[in-house]
């Protein structure tokens, strides 16, 4: 310690020095150049004895600077010989200092390896549930804001996250952004010394909070180094600032951490409080440098499991997790760990000292949201955090879509048939903002919500199937009181909406309660409404055999779910192709006292409080139903297709797809029941079953097709182009829909 003092004090006196011969170097020089500028010619030369002592003084200089750097090499050889890494937020017995080497973020620190602007970087993140699948992406926003360098995401994830980070960033397409997964469950249980099913855990995030211990089994034997990220981080900085301290790493360091920021470690928080044993406060977990193939050359999955089953024998049970037990083999090994600048994990957790890591904005390097309590947590400053964190939760991730220049990278085969898509489109077609809405690729966002899969589904189980914008949100809880079944929804959303529908869907008693409703999530882009893009969605993530396709501004008659669950049984549904039709009208009052037999609808529709669907505007989309029949039937009846005919059906789960060149308004559904038709499905309407469509305001899209005779115009290339498109695939049978076009 007394020798670290001697070379600082020498230090600040060469320093001294060095600034003192510079002044009068300067002075010096200027009095030279300002004489010879008012005394002497132009032609004159100066005189030796000026030459001389000005390169007497130059050579002292220059002696003094090399001394300085000498003291300066000294003093950080002895400053590493009483440290095991970089400079140290956390507590120094040999300084005295009890806020740490570290009072700032602008304390000096030696020269760092610059990353390359197109090195890899590598980030494993453990993900489960769709909880924490929403924290990621806003994670990833925030890395993605800054980066400047190609990434690599390694995700250990559930099944659910899986799906739904998969979906999300292949709709995404992000250049320069690669992903990878691994199964979690694969790492739960079994024999192999890495699994961690049999570590009793307190912590709120389960057993998945384990599993960053087996990284160097779970990912992939050449990668040699990760950055390790918990979901709950935001980054304010590249990413690439972090990953450059992997090269001030000594030749024994293998993992990088942030000291933890509370007491927790030190035991004193209450009485009887026995935390594991940790180096000092110990360490946070929320940010890891982990060097593997260091780890791995060292037993690392020996040595950590060996670790924890002794101290379980007195502990019984983690706390904290992985925190736990990375914390006490760095205890037995303090030469494995690099004290990263507290900068880079500020933790947010209540009673912290993370106010010491940061003195300005321009200090913060990533936030940690480690508490259980998240944006309600008590801090100084949470005000500023909470707005940096809602920044990126709301930003439009259709922004991070760019290049990095100057790095080649390899597009994706979606990637590359797109952009020959797009470049073939034609900028004069008058239709090219239609075609070009088609070939938008919409980012996806699945089961943004809590939601609960089928084990076994029911084979005579149905799905409603609907969609929706931020406009009809106040029918969501309506259809839940009516349909009691699951439920499948693609939202047509911003990033902020989406927000405000996740604040709007968790304070809804009747939302909150349910766990058979899938909300996906289609990001805004483009000028129209892609509907069938968002039918689409919404059909391929049911998980019941069957759908009953409708719309979301139509409430179902109550009981409808297990009346069609019956008629499916009976109508032997599984051995035919058939789509059952429920019959369609429509009310022009806010407020309906809601029929709840098919005699008080046709008690309704007689005193003209209900009309059928659309008689007065649209008869020939719902007139082939036949309600003259319907009012007597007691029994399913066949009717046959007719042009423009568009009911709301029950289906098989793997019927067509709805064609996505029909955006905005006009045809979406008519195309669909025609290739339903063309593929010789019966059409059979329900003699019990009925619908009934609420008012609401029109949409923008169908007032842009009444107002534009080039909307209308473009809407009948697409229609005679459809046409087309079904007779290449069903030959003559088609025919008969482009001659019943033809005759109207």
């Amino acid at each position: 310690m007394l020798r670290s003092w001697r070379v600082k004090l020498k230090l600040l006196l060469a320093t001294v020095t060095l600034a003192i011969l510079l002044s009068w170097l300067y002075l010096f020089m200027g009095s030279l150049e300002y004489g010879r500028f008012l005394l002497l010619p132009p032609c004159l030369s100066e005189q030796p004895s000026r030459d001389v002592e000005r390169e007497a003084l130059a050579l002292r200089v220059r002696r003094v600077e090399e001394e300085n750097q000498q003291l300066r090499l000294q003093l950080g050889q002895v400053q590493a010989e009483g440290s095991d890494g970089g400079p140290q937020w956390g507590a120094s017995a040999e300084d005295g200092d009890p806020h740490g080497g570290e009072r700032s973020n602008r304390t000096a620190c030696p020269k760092q390896r610059m990353v390359h602007k197109c090195e890899l970087l590598h980030i494993a993140i453990v993900c489960a549930g769709h909880n924490a699948s929403r924290d990621v992406v806003t994670l990833v926003k925030s890395i993605l804001f800054h980066r400047r360098n190609p990434l690599h995401f390694h995700f250990i994830t559930d099944s659910v996250a899986h799906q739904i980070l998969q979906t999300l960033f292949q709709s995404w397409m992000v250049p320069s952004v690669h992903v990878s997964f691994y199964n979690a469950d694969d790492l739960k249980a079994g024999t192999c010394p890495s699994f961690v099913s049999w570590i009793p855990n307190k912590h709120y995030s389960g057993i998945y909070g384990l599993m960053k211990l087996t990284l160097t089994k779970a990912l992939p034997s050449n990668l040699s180094k990760v950055i390790v990220l918990d979901t709950d981080i935001t980054f304010a900085t590249d990413i690439a600032e972090l990953w450059a301290v992997f090269g001030k790493f000594s030749d024994k360091q293998v993992i990088g951490l942030v000291e933890n920021q509370s007491d927790w470690y030190l035991g004193n928080l209450w009485k009887n409080h026995k935390p594991w044993p940790a180096l000092g406060r110990g360490f946070n977990t929320g940010v890891i440098l982990l060097l593997l193939d260091r780890l791995r050359r060292l037993g690392w999955e020996q040595m950590w499991r060996l670790t924890a089953e002794r101290e379980l024998m007195s502990m019984l049970s983690t706390s904290l997790a992985d925190q736990d037990i990375f914390n006490v083999v760095i205890k037995q090994d303090p030469a494995l760990v690099y004290r990263l600048p507290c900068f880079w994990n500020v933790q947010l957790s209540d009673h912290t000292r993370s106010e010491q890591c940061y003195t300005e904005v321009s200090d913060l390097k990533v936030i940690h949201w480690n508490s259980p309590k998240k944006l309600r947590v008590k801090n100084k400053h949470v005000e500023f955090f909470r707005n940096l964190y809602l920044t990126f939760l709301e930003y439009d991730g259709n922004l991070l879509r760019r290049e990095l220049f100057g790095c080649a990278s390899l597009p994706s085969p979606p990637s590359n048939q797109l952009q020959q898509a797009l470049e073939e489109l034609d900028e004069d077609d008058p239709c090219y903002d239609f075609r070009r809405q088609h070939l938008t690729q919409h980012r996806v966002h699945l089961f943004f919500l809590q939601y609960e899969f089928l084990a076994l589904p029911d084979p005579t189980d149905v799905t409603l199937v609907a969609q929706l914008s931020m406009d009809r949100l106040q029918m969501l809880e309506a259809i839940c009181k009516h349909w009691a079944g699951p439920i499948s929804l693609a939202l047509y959303m911003s990033d902020a909406e989406a927000q405000q529908f996740l604040r709007y869907a968790q304070a809804s008693e009747v939302l909150s309660a349910r766990r058979n409703v899938a909300y996906h999530i289609v990001y805004k882009e483009g000028q129209f409404y892609p509907i069938n893009l968002l039918r689409n969605v919404a059909l391929a993530n049911t998980q019941t055999p069957y759908v009953f396709l409708t719309d979301i501004d139509f409430l179902p008659m109550y009981g409808l779910y297990d009346y069609l669950r019956n008629s499916i049984q009976q109508l032997e549904l599984p051995q035919r192709k058939a789509a059952l039709i429920v019959p369609a009208f429509e009310t022009l009052h806010y407020r309906l006292t809601f029929p709840r037999s098919k005699a008080e609808l046709l008690s309704m529709l007689d005193m003209g409080s209900l009309y059928t669907f659309r008689y007065h505007v649209w008869p020939k989309g719902h007139a082939p139903t036949d309600y003259a029949k319907w009012r007597t039937a007691t029994v399913p009846y066949r009717v046959a297709w007719q042009p423009d005919f568009e009911p709301y059906v029950v289906v098989r789960r793997d019927c067509p797809k709805y064609d996505q060149r029909f955006v905005g308004f006009g045809w979406n559904k008519v195309s669909h029941i025609m290739e339903l038709d063309a593929q010789e499905y019966e059409l059979l309407v329900l003699p019990n079953a009925f619908m009934i469509h609420m008012p609401h305001a029109p949409s923008f899209d169908i007032s842009k097709f009444r107002l534009s005779a080039g909307y209308r115009g473009c809407l009948q290339t697409l229609r005679e182009e459809f046409h087309q498109d079904l007779s290449r695939r069903y030959g003559a049978a088609a025919l008969k829909y482009l001659t019943a076009e033809r005759s109207l």
